[in-house]
């Protein structure tokens, strides 16, 4: 499939999908949307002394990066992918000048580096481990504080937002977890409601009206 990279509305990279015209971060940007729905809305919540995060879609590491960035906690990082982007298109993200991160630069690289199904310890407070999966074949059971779900959208994989897979995610939560996502299609509110899930609906990020905040109430 046909990959560009893009320069979205915040000044920051994504990979856009042509075929699908679907990209991997939002056109109304990238770095906007991972501070809005993933560490706003995601890890700020979570009040534990140490946080263990799941991220379905790790993608081009801008979520793992970021919340690298913003964590005042340790961090076990989980991220899947079923199809990891290439060393050439790391390269073509400008995430670090964007973010004005240039000392961490060698992190960022790091996380892509590492090899996969591995747990490495990229700082001695952030460890990661990334796995080569496809979400369908998750069995994690309560090993969780937070899910980032960053799959592609609904339109272009409507097989990633089905009860099947958010069952997967509610079992893979500890209690009182939260799964945060950028979508708010009723179809995906229902889906997780239908598995236990309570759901609110919360102010998106740019470019969209409102985004999804699902928790495992104990």
């Amino acid at each position: 499939m046909k990959r560009e990279i893009l320069i979205t509305s915040d000044g920051s990279t994504t990979i856009h999908l042509p075929d699908w015209n679907e990209q991997y971060h939002s056109k109304n940007g990238s770095i906007n949307e991972t501070y809005h729905v993933f560490i706003e809305s995601g890890l700020k919540m979570i009040s534990e002394n140490e946080v263990s995060i799941l991220e379905i879609g790790f993608g081009t590491g801008l979520n793992a990066f970021i919340t690298y960035l913003e964590a005042k906690k340790p961090v076990n990082y989980v991220g899947l992918e079923a199809y990891p982007v290439t060393p050439e298109e790391v390269q073509k993200m400008n995430f670090i000048s964007v973010l004005n991160a240039k000392d961490n630069h060698a992190i960022f690289n790091k996380m892509h580096e590492v090899s996969w199904e591995e747990k490495h310890q990229i700082t001695p407070s952030f460890s990661l481990l990334k796995r080569k999966q496809f979400f369908e074949d998750i069995t994690d059971e309560n090993a969780f504080h937070l899910i980032y779900f960053d799959a592609f959208g609904a339109r272009v994989q409507p097989q990633l937002w089905t009860e099947e897979i958010f069952s997967k995610m509610f079992t893979a939560l500890k209690q009182d977890g939260i799964l945060v996502t950028y979508s708010a299609k009723g179809s995906v509110r229902r889906a997780m409601q239908a598995v236990g899930f309570t759901v609110e609906r919360l102010p998106g990020p740019p470019g969209k009206r409102e985004m999804l905040r699902a928790i495992k109430k104990s």
